[in-house]
């Protein structure tokens, strides 16, 4: 048991049964661990080994990093700008800034926060999250996109105000654990290490409060790039949503592959998003789902202006055109001259 910043009690590792005193009745830590392996069963969460309840980050780097300037193409992309939450529809609402996401999923018991931003947009990430009348301390499971600093250098600061559970792709596990990414335009920009609680896998879901999230492995602009799908309940109509990963290539190399077999994870995610539907599409930029355009119109009295059953697979369609060109040009580029 540990304590956030504010002194409220959290379970950092939840799920885990606690040692009886001598002699305890064996049939009842039997039943225990019986009901904790259905219990985990039923939120679609595979059981991996116990992670440690430690922080791999300490309060003073966190700290550090929350306090840090914001500088570069962070300070040029607006990254950190203020941005008012809203109910994007249902029981799901945007509490991140102005040009990077970040969704929380509210339920009766609990509530699930994809992506952290950066270091510096916790303390805007938590406000946002109780100027929508929630708290951070009710969050029970931190999920990522994938692990570049524009989208995990927050979730430390989340882990330590929440006590969540951190959710993640094998492949990605240990750049969030190390804090950093070998490779790509943000190679070497360091943000505190989260601790991963559990791998989740393809198709995995987990379910809290009669909502299901659905864990897609969409790799490419990450090794281990997840997307997440879930509905909505929405003026009574069921809305099916995804939380796209990202499809872009953002500057990375292709020719060579910045990571192994990069090329090929690309196309097989765009074949696999190219069989998917969506009424609600998300994305982890302001841009790549007209985030800015949708609030205004929502605003004016739109109720529906965040659905459109097309967006996905127009989105899809011009992420693979681009990625193909992006590589068509690096792979005639003089040797030397690509990214």
């Amino acid at each position: 048991m540990g304590r956030d910043r504010a002194g409220r009690p959290y379970q950092g590792d939840q799920g885990s049964v606690g040692r009886g005193g001598p002699g305890g009745d064996q049939g009842m830590k039997r039943m225990l661990i019986t009901a904790m392996l259905a219990v985990v069963a039923t939120a679609g969460v595979a059981l991996q080994p116990e992670a440690s309840s430690s922080r791999l980050a300490k309060d003073a780097e966190i700290d550090a990093a929350q306090a840090a300037p914001i500088e570069g193409f962070a300070k040029g992309g607006r990254w950190n700008e203020p941005f008012d939450p809203f109910t994007i529809a249902g029981n799901l609402h945007y509490v991140g800034t102005e040009t990077v996401s970040a969704f929380l999923i509210t339920t009766p018991e609990g509530h699930v926060l994809i992506d952290g931003v950066l270091a510096q947009s916790v303390p805007q990430i938590i406000a946002n999250i109780k100027t929508l009348g929630f708290d951070i301390g009710d969050v029970k499971y931190l999920l990522n996109t994938h692990a570049h600093i524009d989208h995990a250098g927050g979730l430390a600061g989340l882990q330590r105000a929440s006590g969540a559970q951190m959710l993640a792709s094998a492949a990605d596990r240990p750049f969030l654990e190390a804090g950093a990414i070998d490779h790509g335009p943000s190679q070497g920009m360091r943000f505190p290490p989260v601790r991963v609680d559990r791998v989740i896998g393809d198709g995995e879901a987990i379910t809290l409060g009669g909502t299901t999230l659905t864990a897609h492995m969409t790799p490419g602009h990450s090794p281990g790039c997840t997307s997440w799908s879930t509905t909505v309940n929405d003026a009574n109509t069921t809305r099916s949503v995804f939380v796209h990963c990202s499809a872009t290539v953002a500057g990375q190399s292709l020719v060579p592959e910045a990571y192994p077999g990069m090329v090929a994870a690309y196309r097989s995610t765009f074949a696999k998003v190219k069989a998917m539907k969506a009424d609600i599409f998300l994305a982890n930029h302001d841009n790549f789902f007209d985030l800015h355009d949708k609030r205004k119109r929502q605003i004016a009295g739109d109720a529906s202006a965040f659905v459109n059953g097309q967006e996905l697979q127009s989105f899809n369609t011009r992420m693979a055109a681009q990625f193909e060109a992006d590589l068509a040009k690096q792979q005639a580029a003089p040797e030397g001259q690509q990214p």
